[in-house]
């Protein structure tokens, strides 16, 4: 049996939707059926087709009775179980429809794979959930109905071509019904000419006559046949219409008579909900009624609070009971019909103008006080109460949520309505915060400033510690991050240590429903230490937030943490380890759906680094460019420097160093220099200078190298070996001692170095074990660059038997075979006549690494597909059929 089989009890799982708000389980309910519903058999026996059918399809204006159709056959057939999704067109992204699509499989029974992940952002959904979602009900024994009703709320494409691929290929494990106003985005054709498709039109939910009859029999309406005749000419069968008509009609003396008048428009509807409805309750009712119109969703106590009454709970619940377009959603929670509650709007703006702030002002609080602080905020922008809703913001530790987190754009967007008259402290942190996470540092610094003159007659307005305590932990955070943007390591100490004391006056309960606070001040001050070249102290602030509990409010300081720590062990050389981190952090994301740029990009900047020291450089390119996407808030010096000296290694591996000089000579601007960040561009100038023969130029540049960094001496000593001083660059090597805390991408350059040095010296065997220890470690890491940059005198030296077998497969085309017997190059097979993209060399490369498809496919960041499109065209071009026999003659010819 696997993972989707069962109808045993729902699976654990998620208990909030991506926007952190409990599930609405009403969702996930059949509809109850009125008691003045009409099973239509005709209808039912057509529906029985999507037991047949892996698409079904009730298409309809609005009020035409899908819902009930389809809610009715649901409930009283026998057969496969059903899972029931009603849409919702407020935030409906991606990854809001598919975390409330697994939580209707989960609520209907159906047991969900373990690894299939869970979407954090309502915009996005983890790219790898719709494929194993297929494959787990590809395999049941029985298939699921999934009936998703009101499907033309789902507006995004990408959501159609993410279920159209589940539905695809899950094959017989799934049923899916579309309950729907409008056409789907889907490739209805290609079921309808595969019959696979079936299809209940407006046309055949129309009522017929005889319906339409009983119908207004179920409402206590007995009409002659002409009458009805009449009346569905006019409603053309449309069940809503019909049923207000009935409605309406039985108020009426004379039913017959008003059904002959009785008209369907927009405005004819909205003047009978207002007279029919409206005003036909009593002056508490209709002023309930109004009041709670500007709201989405309700419970009694809070339209008490908007009547300033107690009797909401009872109003309710019998307007919900007479159907009088109020609808219980289960959980103590209501909402008016959508059609109602807009009239309901309109005629109270025009009825009692001026006090919807007042009313959005009401609302704001008490939802505060409730903890629902999303819905808060929105009422008090609404209210245009600016002090309310950002002193909401701030005194709940959520100024946090502009940067990271499901809710960021929603944030950023709500308070980009303030305007410039709220000079309040906490107004003034949220433009800091609103600036920083839009523009970088910008005019967030000027804002802090503001805030700092505005905080001691706050202090003086404030009674509780933990407010006031509240707003220096947000001040902190916002002037951490404008210290890293700035390259100031130690405005960031400070603001640390400010931190940390005022954490103790902040209740924990706080702190706990916003970790993203402490991970983003973490994670500031980790780039600041090592912007400032303190890598052990960065290391240990990085590492407490890459080793925090994942969740989607803070995936994006996580990423960038683990981007820093992958960035730091490239610089003490270890690339395998470098690269390993950097994938992590790519994968963090991408694992709550969050949407891009989501972090700084330092994690594919160290990739592409990576990919420089094993000369693989269109890789490398790619990868270059893409760190170029990043968030604005996380665009600090130590990205900004990073950038320019992989490009500018990029260009020296390219042959190129003038273009190199010009990728390092602007400064990157910030308060404090960055001693390893001068170091490393000094010695990449020095290797440009050497390549065009500028010794003097190259000599002067090494007193910007420090020497307390071991990776930096050992380029020193490259550079000092370079311009004629091997007994300066060896002492350079005893003092650094690389070999003891450095990983091989410095051990195999400071040995090399030593080789060089003992080749001019005449000491051949010496110079020999350096370059063999040097291969050893290098290829185990796919290390080529320092054998490429080590200049003529190596060659010969990889060319000697004994070594040529430690170059085989890796560094040096046409290498001999590790026994030392002969190259077989006596009967090589002629040139391929279609030279090999640099694509298709990548892959080859890859294959004599013995790595899989979905290796070669990882690494090179591209499908399992397009890997297998690029290993036919190596095939054909090498004219063999097999993987061994492409590598073998990519050998013959020297491709490898």
């Amino acid at each position: 049996m696997t993972e989707l089989e069962g109808d045993g009890p729902p699976s654990t799982g998620p208990v909030a939707d991506p926007q952190g708000d409990p599930f609405l389980h009403t969702r996930f309910a059949v509809p109850a059926r009125p008691v003045t519903f009409l099973r239509r058999e005709r209808l039912t026996r057509h529906l029985d087709e999507a037991l047949r059918t892996p698409l079904t399809m009730v298409n309809g204006a609005a009020g035409a009775g899908k819902t009930l159709l389809v809610a009715d056959w649901a409930q009283t057939r026998d057969g496969p179980v059903v899972a029931w999704l009603t849409t919702d067109a407020a935030g409906q992204g991606p990854g809001m429809f598919w975390a409330y699509l697994l939580r209707a499989l989960s609520a209907s029974g159906i047991a969900l794979p373990e690894d299939i992940g869970f979407p954090a952002d309502a915009s996005r959904v983890p790219p790898t959930l719709p494929a194993r979602l297929a494959a787990g009900l590809s395999a049941r024994e029985q298939p699921v109905v999934v009936v998703l009703d009101e499907y033309d709320r789902v507006a995004a494409p990408e959501i159609a071509e993410q279920l159209e691929f589940v539905l695809r290929h899950a094959g017989r494990g799934l049923r899916l019904v579309l309950v729907t106003r409008t056409e789907p985005l889907l490739p209805l054709h290609r079921y309808r000419a595969a019959g696979e498709l079936t299809e209940i039109r407006g046309a055949e939910l129309a009522f017929a006559p005889g319906e339409a009859a009983e119908l207004l029999e179920l409402h206590g309406l007995r009409l002659p046949p002409a009458a009805v005749r009449a009346l569905l000419e006019r409603t053309r069968g449309w069940a809503a219409g019909l049923r207000l008509c009935a409605l309406a009609a039985r108020q009426s003396p004379d039913p017959e008579r008003y059904l002959e008048e009785f008209e369907v428009d927009h405005s004819t509807i909205a003047d009978y909900l207002l007279a029919e409805v409206l005003r036909r309750q009593d002056d508490e009712t209709q002023d309930l009624l109004l009041r709670v119109s500007l709201l989405d969703r309700f419970r009694p106590e809070l339209a008490d609070v908007l009547t300033r009454r107690s009797d909401a709970g009872a109003i309710l619940a019998r307007l919900s009971r007479g159907n009088a377009f109020v609808e219980h959603l289960g959980h103590g929670q209501y909402r008016l019909h959508p059609l109602f509650r807009e009239i309901l709007r309109a005629h109270l703006r025009m009825q009692r103008p001026g006090l919807e702030p007042e009313l959005h002002r009401r609302a704001a609080e008490w939802l505060r006080r409730s903890g629902s602080l999303a819905e808060a905020l929105g009422h008090g922008a609404a209210a245009g109460d600016w002090e309310f809703t950002t002193g909401a913001l701030v005194d709940d530790l959520a100024i946090g949520q502009f940067f990271t987190g499901p809710r960021s754009g929603a944030v950023t967007e709500l308070f980009s309505r303030m305007g410039q008259d709220t000079t309040g402290p906490a107004a003034q942190l949220v433009r800091a915060a609103r600036e920083l996470s839009r523009n970088g540092d910008g005019g967030g610094r000027a804002h802090l400033h503001r805030a700092e003159r505005r905080l001691a007659d706050y202090d003086g307005m404030v009674d509780g510690a933990a407010d006031r305590a509240a707003v220096g932990l947000s001040r902190a955070l916002l002037e951490a991050l404008a210290a890293r943007l700035a390259g100031s390591p130690g405005r960031a100490e400070n603001a640390a240590r400010a931190a940390g004391e005022l954490r103790e006056a902040v209740p924990d309960q706080l702190l706990d429903r916003h970790p993203e606070l402490t991970a983003l001040l973490l994670d500031h001050l980790g780039s600041a230490r090592l912007w400032a070249g303190r890598f052990e102290a960065a290391r240990e602030a990085l590492s407490a937030v890459a080793g925090s509990e994942a969740g989607a409010t803070t995936a994006l300081p996580r990423e960038d943490s683990l981007g820093r720590l992958a960035l730091i062990d490239y610089l003490d050389g270890w690339l395998g380890r470098a690269e390993r981190t950097a994938r992590t952090a790519l994968a963090e994301t991408e694992r709550f759906g969050l949407p891009r740029p989501s972090g700084s990009g330092v994690e594919r900047l160290v990739l592409a680094a990576v990919a420089v020291e094993r000369d693989e450089l269109e890789q490398a390119q790619a990868l270059l460019d893409a760190s170029a996407e990043a968030h604005p808030a996380m665009r600090d010096p130590v990205l900004e420097a990073g950038r320019a000296l992989v490009t500018a290694r990029l260009h020296l591996a390219r042959g190129d160093p003038r273009a190199a000089l010009a990728a390092v000579e602007p400064q990157v601007p910030a308060d404090v220099a960055s001693p390893w960040v001068q170091g490393q561009v000094a010695l990449v100038a020095a290797t440009a200078h050497l390549s065009e023969g500028r010794t003097e130029a190259a000599a002067a540049l090494l007193r910007r190298v420090p020497d307390d960094q071991a990776a930096c001496a050992v380029g020193a000593a490259r550079v000092q070996l370079a311009v004629g001083r091997p007994a300066e660059a060896v002492r350079l090597l005893d003092r650094a001692r690389p070999e003891g805390s450095c990983g091989p991408a410095v051990t195999v350059r400071a040995a090399l170095v030593r080789a060089q040095a003992a080749h001019q010296r005449g000491d051949a065997a010496a110079s020999h074990r350096l370059v063999a220890r040097a291969l050893l470690e290098a290829r185990r890491e796919r290390l080529r660059r320092p054998f490429h940059e080590a200049g003529p005198w190596i060659r010969p030296l990889l060319d000697t038997a004994s070594l040529r077998g430690l170059t085989s497969g890796w560094l040096v085309p046409g290498a001999a075979p590790p026994d030392g017997g002969p190259a077989r190059h006596a009967h090589r097979p002629p040139p391929v006549v279609e030279e090999l993209s640099g694509r298709e060399r990548d892959v080859l490369r890859r294959l004599a690494l013995m790595m899989s498809t979905e290796e070669i496919a990882a690494d090179l960041y591209v499908s399992v597909n397009t890997v297998k499109t690029h290993l036919k065209s190596v095939y054909r071009k090498l004219s063999v059929s097999r993987r061994n026999e492409a590598v073998r003659r990519a050998r013959e010819l020297g491709l490898l």
